[in-house]
């Protein structure tokens, strides 16, 4: 029986990762080069490929990459002190599942940032246990994240039920021994998730996997 949902939080719960892309894209832009979203969804977003390679691999100068990085995380941080928009069927879901089951959010983000947004976009009290980049020394697609939750939890893989929007989040879950549900946004379906135990178009469509 499922006792806990771990959930991803960036493009699963909050449409982050849209607002951060589009800033990387302006940004590089302004220093001519034209990322699309067709390759920031296959390489950063299921690669794990850092923002750093991508320039690199794009011939952009070092000196050039760290000022556009610098950039993009300023912009990226005042777009943190406003909300941002929650993904279809978010808080219904969540609120739906109250008492059912607990919920863990497990994500690469670091805490500072996840404070902000889940403060400004209402998701603040959701979680019993949040483990991000902070908490580990390896992020997905490493396991390291999803069995430090439920180490937090005292469970083990068959009491948990992951819900991913990645590839790279798809295969933490799996490598940690965890049934995931892959819930794709605009930017992460044109991935491949052979692993995933269901594929959705919203959140909502979790609830039928917890009886």
């Amino acid at each position: 029986m499922i006792e806990v949902v771990l959930w991803d939080n960036d493009g699963l719960l909050i449409d982050s990762e849209a607002v951060f892309f589009d800033l990387t894209r302006q940004v590089f832009a302004g220093a001519g080069y034209d990322l699309s979203a067709h390759y920031w969804g296959i390489e950063y977003l299921g690669k794990a490929r850092r923002t750093r390679e991508v320039a690199e691999e794009f011939g952009m100068a070092s000196r050039l990459i760290d000022e556009v990085i610098e950039l993009r995380d300023q912009r990226f941080f005042e777009a943190l002190q406003r909300p941002l928009p929650l993904r279809p069927g978010v808080r219904d879901t969540l609120d739906s599942l109250r008492g059912k089951v607990r919920h863990g959010l497990v994500t690469g983000s670091p805490r500072d940032k996840v404070d902000l947004m889940h403060h400004h976009s209402g998701l603040k009290g959701y979680f019993d246990v949040i483990v991000t980049c902070d908490d580990v020394t390896q992020t997905k697609p490493h396991p390291e994240p999803y069995r430090k939750a439920m180490e937090r939890f005292g469970l083990d893989p068959a009491r948990c039920l992951a819900v991913e929007d990645s590839e790279r989040g798809l295969a933490s879950a799996h490598a940690a021994g965890i049934s995931c549900i892959v819930v794709p946004n605009p930017l992460t379906r044109i991935q491949q998730f052979k692993d995933a135990y269901a594929v959705e178009e919203e959140v909502s469509g979790v609830m039928k996997y917890l009886g």
